[in-house]
């Protein structure tokens, strides 16, 4: 039985910096991703815009993160580029599902952010009520895999939610970033000098780090005259991934024992 719970435990990588910065540049990559097959594939956002290509681009990623979630669960030990392509498809679909929420749906971000928020803490009670805790070291099998996940990309969902409202709330995607990166220190404060549960700061900062990776998204490929640097999506996207790709090749490729 030992075997099997490492064995499982070998799929979910230590929580450690290189793990948050990792995690905070495939956020962004969500972000400019997400858009990148909406907005500029698909039109969205364009005169001659396809009104349902936020829908299209969420059945697009959705089927994609289904399948990773699906090899990641079959998996019997740690495979980085799985893990991570896992992170990457959940966070673009979350992009996709929260703009057709706010966009599509005509919900408003307050709305979005308020229903995506129900979802994340649903899954959360489900996920306590079943197992007694949401902790990342008891994701050991198939069953809490499925919570992991599903919790993830709601997670990753309102994030999305939460970055477009700060963001046009008058604050600006450079000023968005700054207080969500804020926010991210003062969760890091609270770890190191608080007594507060790191399974609760965990989650914290793993919803306060895809509001950050929207907003700095959101600011690399914005037009100029809304406050961005009008870097073409694809490209951002292909750096992106690049970064990312190299920061895995450069970290652990052991699983963490958390």
């Amino acid at each position: 039985m030992n075997k099997i719970i490492e064995a499982s435990l070998s799929k979910v990588p230590q929580v450690t910096l290189a793990f948050w910065i990792i995690k905070i540049l495939a956020t962004t990559l969500g972000e400019t991703g997400g858009d990148t097959v909406t907005m500029t594939w698909l039109g969205e956002t364009t005169d001659d815009a396809n009104p349902n290509g936020y829908l299209i681009g969420t059945g697009i990623f959705l089927t994609a993160l289904i399948g990773l979630v699906a090899i990641q669960i079959r998996a019997i030990k740690f495979h980085p580029f799985l893990y991570w392509a896992t992170i990457i498809a959940s966070t673009t679909a979350g992009t996709t599902m929260a703009d057709f929420a706010t966009r599509s749906l005509g919900i408003g971000y307050p709305g979005g952010s308020i229903l995506l928020f129900l979802c994340v803490m649903v899954s959360l009670a489900v996920w306590y009520r079943s197992e007694g805790t949401v902790s990342v070291q008891t994701v050991n099998t198939p069953k809490v895999e499925v919570f992991y996940w599903a919790t993830i990309t709601f997670s990753q969902t309102l994030g999305t939610a939460l970055g477009d409202w700060i963001a046009d709330a008058g604050l600006g995607y450079d000023g968005g970033a700054l207080v969500f990166g804020a926010l991210l220190a003062l969760v890091a404060l609270s770890y190191y000098f608080t007594k507060i549960s790191h399974t609760l700061l965990f989650w914290v900062a793993f919803i306060l780090t895809r509001p950050l990776g929207a907003t700095v998204g959101d600011f690399l490929d914005k037009p100029i005259a809304k406050g961005g640097l009008d870097i073409s999506r694809p490209l951002a996207s292909a750096i992106l991934l690049a970064i990312v790709f190299i920061g895995i090749l450069l970290t652990s490729k052991k699983a963490g024992k958390h």
